[in-house]
């Protein structure tokens, strides 16, 4: 059966909109950090593995960095295992660790693999403890008190933060048409296994790869100004403004503070998006406009609020 001609048209107008990104993008890095509802609604998961294996065959290199704080609490809540969160954080006890490690490692981290597979990547799982991929420390958190000169340190348990990344794991599997896929799991020099934060490693990896995109997949249009407006393109020092009078709060500063400090370490972009909308990756790669919100070191020459993206 033939294409109506508009249809035509309207196929044609988007694969010529995706060539110059697609000639741009080859032999470049993307790291991709996969969470939430995209991990979640079947359909958004097939297009997600759709994405990420169209990009290898045309010349792009996707790493993949997965949470699954969904699954993980799940399973906990089957044990009878209390989840309990610090700022964020998962309070991990040596028993909400075996869960982590069993959860990322093995039942998530497969899926994803499997997921690409079968779409005809060439996917391969690890987690940061592979080759001493990720080295980790514990993560301190300090709550500041008025009625105490020290701050409180609060314990919560086996939750690090990246202390280093060993770029040539990653870098031999890229070399080898592999995909890597990457638990969000390290160890640190005391031996101890630790449970990292998804968009932080997702980050890290980024920097350590000098990457050209930074993508994390949110549950969320992007970052929103205070009157509920996407504001689809900043630079670091509009980031910098919008922390100091309060419009990232919350939830997203961890996020933003990722992104930023990606762009301010060598990634050319980072981009918050919402991993919602179907096809949400190869969207912001290979298209005019994106679905979130870019960030770059540079001022762009836009309105903020349009959904217009700068590559």
């Amino acid at each position: 059966m033939s294409l109506k001609k508009k249809d035509a048209i309207n196929i044609a107008a988007v694969l010529t909109e995706a060539l110059p990104y697609i000639q741009r993008f080859i032999g470049k890095t993307i790291v991709v950090k996969y969470g939430g509802n995209a991990m979640v609604a079947d359909e958004l998961k097939e297009g997600f593995a759709q994405d990420i294996v169209l990009m290898k065959l045309v010349g792009i290199n996707p790493v993949v960095v997965h949470g699954g704080g969904p699954q993980i609490g799940e399973l906990l809540a089957k044990l009878n295992i209390e989840s309990r969160f610090v700022e964020g954080m998962r309070v991990t006890d040596s028993q909400t660790m075996d869960v982590v490690q069993m959860v990322l490692g093995g039942l998530v981290n497969k899926d994803i693999v499997s997921l690409i597979n079968s779409h005809g990547g060439n996917a391969v799982g690890l987690t940061g403890k592979d080759g001493n991929l990720i080295t980790a420390k514990k993560l301190v958190i300090k709550k500041s008190m008025p009625e105490v000169q020290a701050p409180e340190i609060i314990d919560i348990g086996h939750v690090g933060e990246v202390v280093s990344i060993k770029r040539e794991i990653i870098d031999l599997m890229v070399n080898s048409n592999i995909i890597p896929v990457i638990a969000p799991i390290g160890t640190g020099k005391d031996n101890m296994t630790y449970n990292i934060n998804a968009d932080l490693v997702a980050g890290k990896i980024a920097e350590e790869m000098q990457a050209e995109k930074l993508i994390l997949l949110t549950n969320i249009e992007g970052l929103l100004d205070k009157n509920g407006n996407l504001l689809s393109g900043l630079s670091s020092g509009d980031v910098d403004r919008l922390i100091k009078d309060g419009t990232i709060t919350d939830g997203m500063l961890p996020k933003i503070r990722c992104a930023l400090s990606a762009v301010q370490k060598g990634v050319r972009s980072s981009h918050i998006i919402d991993g919602r909308v179907p096809h949400s990756v190869l969207l912001e790669v290979l298209t005019d406009k994106g679905v979130g919100t870019l960030i770059t070191g540079e001022k762009i020459k836009r309105p903020a609020s349009k959904n217009k993206k700068s590559k």
